[in-house]
Order: structure tokens, then sequence, then C-alpha cells
């Protein structure tokens, strides 16, 4: 056995604390630059993200017979670039929670298409996700040479409450019921509900009358949960909206839906607006858009009225905003068409303030879309009827 010197012993005892040191220091250096999101929420106001329409169908054997245009990489889809651009721009914000608008997962919102595409960008912050349904998630998909049978929401609950050993949904889970998808949260001083517009659906037989059947108990339930609201600011989305940036869908003019589920969620507009909410959100259209305070039909209401903020550009084509009379008789403040991106909400005691700024231009765009942005600040109705 060799035997070390004295000299040598002190040489690897000062090593051995020089290098503790070194490791201590790097470690505590690591803690203080690491970020603090998601783990640990800043000593600020919340944020809330949101966007919908988002994951590109992806190209796998299962899907060799959609239309290769319809699938990631084609022409006019924003595919996997834009979603990564989306995702990466959520990420930024920090958000506390992520609304999702609907339209996670195209065509049909199958599960092998959420594990194959939205799971790969989106999929990072899955657990801070507060989803709502869309008809890509629900409906059958039978255009531009396409022949997708309707999931139903099966494969939408499946990825976000999970399954059993045999493949059997949850019963409830990070989607609210199975079946059902409504719910609601509070984030900071806000009060937030989710809501599943899909009616035109085997899920709600079919029926889009908000009196009865599945919607029914869907409406019956949004206005217990509004009577049981005590918070001093209230948000709601959906995915069709009632009021349109584009024409495809909501009301034109007010009276006339074009959408059967734009005209079901007019009655969720009446009784959140006789609840004092103040913004709403939907996807579907897929631009960006910003509304005047609205009264539910369609006068613009500044004491009273609800912010409805289309943000259906998550990843997937877009579409073209009105122009000219049209728009402004929708009272559409802003828009943009041509680039993708994610909204966010910073929610505020009584107030709050919104930011939209792309993230990634759509095909036949330069770089130049990327200079349009929209931020302000809203307050919040208060406490009419009752609410504090």
């Amino acid at each position: 056995m060799r035997i070390l010197s004295r000299r040598t012993t002190k040489v690897i005892a000062a090593a051995t604390v020089a290098l503790s040191a070194i490791s201590t220091a790097a470690i505590a250096s690591a803690r203080s630059s690491a970020p603090l999101w998601p783990y640990a929420s800043p000593d600020s106001a919340p944020v809330l993200a949101a966007v919908g329409d988002i994951g590109c169908e992806p190209n796998t054997p299962e899907n060799a017979s959609t239309p290769t245009g319809l699938k990631c990489g084609g022409e006019s889809i924003g595919g996997f670039d834009a979603e990564y651009a989306t995702a990466s721009q959520v990420e930024a914000m920090r958000p506390n929670l992520v609304a999702i608008l609907g339209d996670l997962q195209y065509q049909v919102g199958k599960l092998s298409g959420f594990q194959n595409s939205y799971d790969k960008t989106f999929g990072a912050f899955k657990f801070l996700q507060r989803p709502a349904p869309g008809n890509h998630e629900y409906y059958a998909y039978t255009k531009h040479g396409d022949n997708e049978a309707a999931q139903n929401g099966l494969g939408y609950f499946s990825y976000f409450n999970g399954t059993d050993a045999d493949g059997v949904v949850r019963p409830a889970g990070q989607a609210g019921t199975y079946n059902q998808g409504w719910y609601s949260y509070d984030l900071g001083n806000w009060h937030i509900i989710s809501l599943n517009i899909e009616c035109n659906s085997g899920a709600f037989n079919h029926s889009c009358d908000p009196s009865s059947g599945v919607l029914g108990q869907e409406t019956s339930w949004l206005a217990a949960d509004l009577n049981a609201n005590h918070s001093r600011c209230t948000l709601a989305y959906w995915h069709q909206p009632t009021f349109t940036a584009t024409g495809d869908s909501g009301s034109v003019p007010y009276t006339a839906f074009a959408s059967t589920e734009g005209g079901a969620a007019d009655t969720w507009w009446k009784l959140l607006y006789q609840h004092g909410t103040d913004v709403i959100l939907n996807g579907h259209e897929h631009v960006y858009a910003r509304f005047q305070p609205l009264a539910p039909d369609g006068r613009v209401d500044a004491e009273k009225g609800i912010t409805q903020f289309t943000v259906g550009t998550g990843g997937e084509d877009l579409d073209t905003l009105q122009t000219g009379p049209a728009l402004q008789a929708e009272h559409v403040v802003t828009g943009e068409d041509n680039a993708y991106g994610a909204l966010k909400l910073t929610l505020g005691h009584d107030g709050y303030r919104w930011d939209f700024t792309p993230a990634f231009a759509a095909a036949g765009h330069d770089p130049s879309v990327l200079r349009y942005s929209d931020s302000g600040t809203g307050r919040c109705h208060g406490s009419p009827g009752g609410r504090e």
C-alpha cells in the first residue's frame, strides 16, 4: 500500500474543499438564475395565455388517405413551424394557466393525432392547460376530398383525462366530466368558465336547443355557476363565436346566425351579460380580432358590454378578416389574419391587460407582418347583482 505524505494529504484536502466550494457556488448560481416558471408563481398579477385552432393532422400511416394538403406540411397550413412558434411564445409568457379555445387537433381530433402532433408542441405545458373543445374534436370531416369519421370528443377526453388499461376514458379530469366538457375555475381575482358548444354532435344528440337536452343541462349549469360567482372579474370561453370577424360564423347580422353553434351561444351571451362578465374568448375563425364591448344584441355598450377576443391563430391555415363596412358593422376594433400567435391576458385585481403580437408569418407573407401588435387595458364591471 502506498502511503501519502502530509504535504500530499494537505493538497488533496485543499482541493476537496475548493471543489466543494465551487460546487456549492455553482448550485447556488444555478438556483438563482433558474426560471421560476412554472413551478413557482411570481409575486405579480396572474397571466392567462389563450389560443385555439392548433395541431395539424400528422402524416402517419393511419392518415394515408387524407389529402396531402390537409396534413402537416400542406402549403396553406402553418404546420409544425407555426405550432412550435406559438407554443414557444406561450412559454415565454410564463403563464399561470393556458386557455385552449378549441380545434386543438385536426382534422377529427383522434388520440393518435394528439399524440403525434399537438403533444409534440403544446404538450410541453399540458399540465397548465384548461381546454375547451372545438368542432374538429367532435364532428366528422368530409371536405376537400377527405372523409374522416366523427370522434365525438373521444380523442380529446382520452388525451386530457386519460384512460384505464382497457382504453376506457376516465370519467373526469383536466377537460371536465367525460361527454360534458364544461367547468369553471378561479385564477387570482378572476372567475373563469370553459364551455362546450359542440351541440350538433352525437354527444349532444344533435340538438342545439339551449333550453333542453345536453345543451340545456349545460346552460342550467352555467346559470347556477354565475349565480354562485362573487368574483369581481369574470371571463368565459368556448369555440364558435357569436360575433364574427370573418363572416364564416357568428351573427351576420346580429339577428341571423351563420352557424348553429353561434346562435346557441347567444343564450350564453345573455346570461354572461346579465351577470357582469368582462371578457369572452373564442376560436374557430382563424384570425385574431378584438371587438368593442358589446351587449348581446350587438350594440356597443361601453359601460356594461363584454369584450370578445377571437384567437384562432394557433397553427392551422388562416382565414380572411372582413374589410371595410362589414368589419365595422361587427364592431371589430382591430385584427390580424396574416400571422400566428397567442393572446396574453394579465389579470389584475379589478382589471386586465391584453397583449397580442404575432409569432410566425403565414405562408406567402414576409416578416413585416410580425410588426402588428394590439395591447391595452380594461376594467372589470365589479359586482352587479350581488357580485363583490
